[in-house]
């Protein structure tokens, strides 16, 4: 296997078929990445609220790429070998007005700066938060011509935010143009299950992938194969739960996430837009049930062992 590196300006924030790669590489080849942070380089570890305000938006989600995988055409499968994700020691959250998922209770943007010490952050004491790297995106280029921006997924992979998609996990993603052109970035160092302050810890990783064309596979969609869950960095003191019922899931996701805030508020004397930010990079929120209809329930989890120190 031939390595390679993407140099760190080769970037871009908004899909298209024209732009010329970054990197050819042959399939098979491995190939090393630093990802810029999702603000595509504009935030720092000494940001302030007034320097997030002030952001280029369109900026949001550059991405490092494309990588140009010789032999892939349109109906291959380009198979992404999840080999490493370093975070570079700091990250960010924000509120963003009108965004997230609770836009009335927050109309107000709000920026927390994490340190990030090895495999935790004791950032936002009393909580001692593990961390666990991944990439919110890594996608093909999309079929459609023209540019897209780099916020919405689709088959093509983008920013899906998965965050089982850790180191030793194999993804899928269905080939759409010649060379696949492959990009990836928007590091996250920790997620909750629904980022539902509308961020991770969002910070810039050093990244390495093998990139391989599987012609014998056929996808629509994404698909992956994810490695054993790692050992708990921390005891397991089980987990409070948080549900809720709704005929609309998202207001049932409204209630579980209001009531984990207003948890969080009683148990530390926080802010709320604090907790709001602890929800969004600790919380896990999934569908219980869609039988019993119209409700649907939705049940969003907190570590006990997350105020553990």
């Amino acid at each position: 296997m031939r390595h390679h590196t993407v140099e760190t300006h080769r970037t871009h924030d908004r899909w298209n078929s024209a732009l010329p790669p970054a990197l050819e590489i042959e399939s098979g080849d491995g190939v090393e990445m630093n990802c810029l942070d999702s603000s595509g380089g504009q935030m720092h570890p000494g940001a302030t609220l007034p320097d997030f305000i002030a952001m280029d938006r369109g900026r949001i989600h550059t991405i490092t790429g494309p990588v140009f995988v010789k032999g892939a055409m349109p109906g291959d499968v380009l198979e992404v070998e999840i080999r490493r994700v370093d975070h570079c020691g700091w990250g960010w959250t924000s509120c963003i007005t009108g965004l997230g998922t609770l836009p009335d209770r927050f109309p107000e943007s709000h920026l927390f700066l994490w340190q990030l010490k090895g495999d935790f952050s004791e950032s936002m004491a009393p909580v001692r938060l593990p961390l666990a790297p991944f990439l919110g995106i890594m996608g093909v280029c999309p079929p459609e011509p023209g540019e897209h921006r780099t916020r919405p997924p689709g088959s093509f992979g983008g920013n899906l935010d998965v965050r089982d998609l850790v180191p030793g996990t194999r993804l899928f993603l269905p080939v759409f143009q010649k060379g696949a052109m492959f990009s990836a970035g928007d590091g996250h160092a920790a997620q909750g299950n629904g980022e539902v302050c509308i961020n991770g810890i969002e910070a810039p990783m050093h990244c390495e992938f093998r990139l391989t064309v599987r012609k014998e596979l056929k996808l629509d969609e994404p698909f992956a194969e994810l490695p054993p869950a790692r050992p708990s960095l921390l005891p397991d003191l089980g987990h409070w739960a948080f549900i809720a019922s709704a005929p609309q899931t998202m207001d049932a996701v409204r209630n579980v996430v209001n009531h984990a805030i207003d948890f969080l508020v009683a148990k530390t004397g926080w802010p709320p837009e604090l907790a709001y930010m602890l929800c969004s990079v600790a919380l896990d929120l999934r569908l219980s049930q869609v039988v019993n209809q119209p409700q649907v329930t939705v049940t969003g989890t907190l570590a006990k062992n997350l105020f553990l120190r």
